[in-house]
């Protein structure tokens, strides 16, 4: 393989060997994430299905999507694959390459952690923040918290929240809908189940 590659081949030429695997690049850096596991899927199961019973994706303007890239602005070739994702309805027709879409389309952005919890909490709030995305919530199952950031700045968010266990979330209704979040719930959905 040439070592002229653009990182976005390097990264096609790597998920064609690592089925499940996520690539994505932030800051010039080809990020690696391996395929999720069962708790993880299981809370975007319900984080979704939280978003479709509170009416979104159900009134033309918004969907509720999962593994849609977003297009960053902190590099010619960065991009990010949230877990999940709410765009607006007519977000196809805003690609702008690589399957990747322009960030003034998502409304909100969730990521659940895994085996590296400083890529969601680190890497990517100044990467979302910097793209606009005006609602950021990470499913922290590393340290049992919701985070729950809003109104980006520069490469920050001006409003970081930190949730725990016993607290019930409303996220923001610019989202387009009144969607709560139970923080245990969610984490409970996210704990490995113990064998033996």
């Amino acid at each position: 393989m040439s070592a002229d590659r653009s990182l976005t081949k390097w990264a096609g030429w790597f998920a064609e060997r690592t089925p499940g695997a996520r690539f994505e690049i932030i800051g010039g850096l080809l990020l690696v994430t391996p395929p999720p596991d069962a708790p993880h899927a299981r809370i975007l199961t319900d984080v979704m299905a939280s978003a479709l019973d509170a009416g979104i994706d159900g009134d033309e303007t918004t969907s509720v999507l999962q593994k849609i890239a977003v297009w960053l602005p902190t590099g010619p070739e960065d991009h990010a694959v949230p877990d999940l994702s709410v765009v607006e309805a007519d977000i196809a027709s805003h690609m702008v390459e690589n399957n990747c879409y322009d960030p003034s389309c998502f409304r909100i952005v969730l990521e659940v952690t895994a085996e590296n919890p400083d890529l969601d909490l680190g890497v990517k709030v100044p990467a979302y923040a910097a793209a606009g995305i005006p609602v950021y919530v990470i499913v922290d199952r590393t340290h049992q918290r919701l985070h729950v950031l809003t109104d980006p700045a520069g490469n920050g968010y001006e409003n970081h929240r930190p949730h725990a266990p016993g607290e019930i979330v409303a996220l923001p209704d610019s989202i387009g809908a009144k969607v709560t979040l139970d923080v245990a719930e969610i984490l409970k959905a996210g704990q490995a189940k113990k064998v033996g």
